[in-house]
């Protein structure tokens, strides 16, 4: 027998094992956090831990800013969304609220300075705000964009995020009250922290592949297996 006649029995697994290796392996950062328009690139992002909720953001050190998309299914079709910043304290009251809603059939931002529960006034925030817009997405949700001034050399941010059944004579409706409805406060950090032994991490970009180190291995190993399977048959 010929050893190249075993070729198929023995070695189509190997072969095909090897043709695994060597393929890319798309391990992506954020990859059920897409935005359905997919309008910018941010250089973070979050799955929050209520409503459905996600964020992405980019935090500009040099001018003090901050871009974000955030994304969140509304509690009707009809309904709103709203992600906002509490510079005072971390509940929704003294938040300063961007807010998302379809008026007449196209989405709009309004911002809401939320004095306390009782008081949703619309008006100018307590920080500058621009860039704002919304998109209505396919999946059910809608998307949040802004960008915002912070204070100089902040670290983390207070945020408060929330979803809400409607609109009634152009004022929000009020959300439920439920659990994930009140757990929907959270840190927001700006700047990661490093102890002096630990490493620095690896940058993490929204919507982008990783894994490269994984890939080189792979690679390794593949063109390792071909040689083998290079031996076998022909020497």
């Amino acid at each position: 027998m010929k050893m190249g006649s075993l070729f198929t029995p023995l070695l189509l697994p190997l072969f095909c094992l090897c043709l695994t290796l060597i393929s890319p392996t798309h391990s992506t950062d954020c990859s059920s956090l897409k935005l359905s328009g997919g309008k910018k690139q941010y250089s973070n992002c979050t799955h929050l831990p209520t409503l459905n909720a996600t964020l992405h953001f980019t935090y500009n050190a040099t001018n003090s800013s901050l871009s974000i998309a955030f994304s969140a299914p509304p509690a009707k079709a009809s309904g709103w969304i709203a992600w906002a910043v509490n510079p005072t304290g971390t509940g929704m009251a003294g938040s300063q609220a961007l807010l998302a809603f379809k008026n007449n059939g196209s989405m709009v931002v309004k911002t809401y300075n939320i004095s306390s529960y009782s008081s949703i006034v619309e008006g100018k925030l307590s920080f500058d705000v621009w860039d704002l817009e919304a998109e209505a997405g396919s999946d059910g949700k809608m998307v949040l964009y802004g960008s915002l001034k912070v204070e100089e050399s902040a670290e983390k941010l207070n945020q408060v995020w929330q979803v809400g059944p409607g609109i009634a004579d152009g004022h929000p409706m009020k959300h439920e009250f439920d659990k994930a409805n009140l757990g929907s406060v959270g840190e927001l950090q700006l700047v990661e922290k490093l102890t002096p032994s630990s490493p620095s991490p690896s940058p993490q970009v929204a919507n982008a592949n990783s894994g490269y180190g994984l890939r080189v291995t792979q690679l390794n190993v593949g063109f390792w297996i071909l040689g083998l399977i290079y031996f076998i048959v022909f020497m």
